[in-house]
């Protein structure tokens, strides 16, 4: 029996994560930091965002991976804490999210944003407990670094153009037009590109750079 199951409050947290692969993990990144150092972040940032919905403590927790299950760090972290391991089904990043999505409530997170808290994620919890139907956190780049349905709506994700300036806004209408009510209670900012890493310095989170 899951906590879910045993908790009525209980939301669950769905965690997508790609492996920290060289040449496949913060490509964009690799310029600075080299394909291995790369890695080695995602590595890194696949840790902490973990810990962090460990320390938030909202519901179970679930790490979505791709490419496969195999990779030390996956399997470590189910050893040791216990995170259940999925694979990520084929398709796209709304595919994705709509499949860690089909249970009953539950925040979806990537792993790419060091400035999400177990605060923010209680938080978003709570609104999903207040009978809001979903809750967004945007980030500055136009998109968003969680996602949390109180039931599945695959209507969000179908047929979205990811990864543009525009993922929020079109999310924003397409809540309005099902009629959903909706929360944002932060915004926040990730890591894409180069000057996202001396953000990370300037804001803190300098041990991540390793």
């Amino acid at each position: 029996m899951d906590m879910s199951q045993k908790n009525p409050d209980a939301v669950a947290i769905a965690i997508l994560a790609k492996a920290p692969l060289a040449g496949l993990a913060k490509t964009r990144l690799a310029s600075e930091l080299g394909p291995e150092g790369a890695a080695a972040l995602q590595a890194r940032f696949i840790e902490r965002t973990v810990d962090t919905a460990r320390r938030a403590a909202t519901g179970p927790i679930t790490l979505w991976v791709a490419p496969d299950r195999e990779h030390p760090v996956f399997q470590t972290l189910s050893a040791l804490l216990g995170v259940r391991l999925e694979r990520q089904p084929e398709g796209d990043l709304g595919e994705r999210m709509r499949v860690a999505l089909a249970g009953g409530p539950t925040l979806v997170i990537g792993t790419d944003c060091p400035a999400l808290t177990a605060d923010h994620l209680r938080a978003a919890a709570d609104v999903l407990r207040s009978g809001v139907d979903a809750v967004v956190i945007p980030v500055e780049d136009g998109g968003y670094a969680l996602i949390g349905l109180g039931r599945p709506e695959p209507r969000l994700f179908a047929d979205m153009t990811w990864g543009t300036p525009t993922v929020m806004a079109e999310t924003r209408r397409r809540l309005t037009r099902l009629g959903l009510t909706w929360r944002e209670p932060a915004r926040l900012w990730d890591v894409d590109t180069i000057a996202d890493l001396e953000r990370m310095r300037s804001e803190g989170l300098a041990s991540l750079m390793g």
